[in-house]
């Protein structure tokens, strides 16, 4: 869906829901060792913005959420580095739940290659989290992670 005609509200409803999408394609191509431009267009064709058990899904902002995966697959070693460093020692990422190791790569895309505000990135990822884990108990463990990964990435944002 084209998103120049619509309002600035609809746009960051389309732009939440692409890093929600993000996230999910990022952990199917994981979790399933499938190529990007096959995830890609399974979630543009049959996710965004279509009816799934009666119920409508969100389109998504379709731009963005293929940024969002081409940054993370691109940059994931520096992604992934910076991950470690924000998590304690004994925490790899390669131990951390594939879940959130999709959403720490689907934002670190953003601050490495992106152009919205770390600090709004964040939100909208400790949104994502929560999405994912209702009981709110990765909501400050993933914003502690997010915030180190984006000072790093971004210092200046910080100044």
């Amino acid at each position: 869906m084209s998103v120049s005609n619509l309002s600035g509200n609809q746009k960051r409803r389309m732009k939440s829901a692409s890093r929600l999408y993000a996230v999910q394609a990022l952990f199917q191509m994981e979790a399933s060792s499938q190529p990007i431009d096959v995830v890609i267009k399974e979630f543009e064709d049959h996710r965004m913005g279509v009816e799934l058990d009666g119920a409508m899904l969100q389109d998504g902002d379709i731009e963005h959420f293929g940024r969002v995966v081409a940054g993370a697959v691109n940059n994931q070693a520096r992604i992934d580095q910076m991950t470690d460093r924000a998590l304690v020692a004994k925490w790899a990422i390669a131990r951390i739940d594939p879940t959130l190791r999709a959403l720490f790569r689907a934002a670190g895309a953003e601050f490495v290659e992106g152009d919205t505000p770390p600090k709004v990135a964040i939100v909208e990822y400790v949104e994502v989290a929560v999405a994912f884990s209702p009981d709110g108990k990765e909501r400050s463990f993933v914003n502690a992670v997010l915030d180190h990964m984006a000072r790093e990435a971004k210092p200046e944002a910080f100044a």
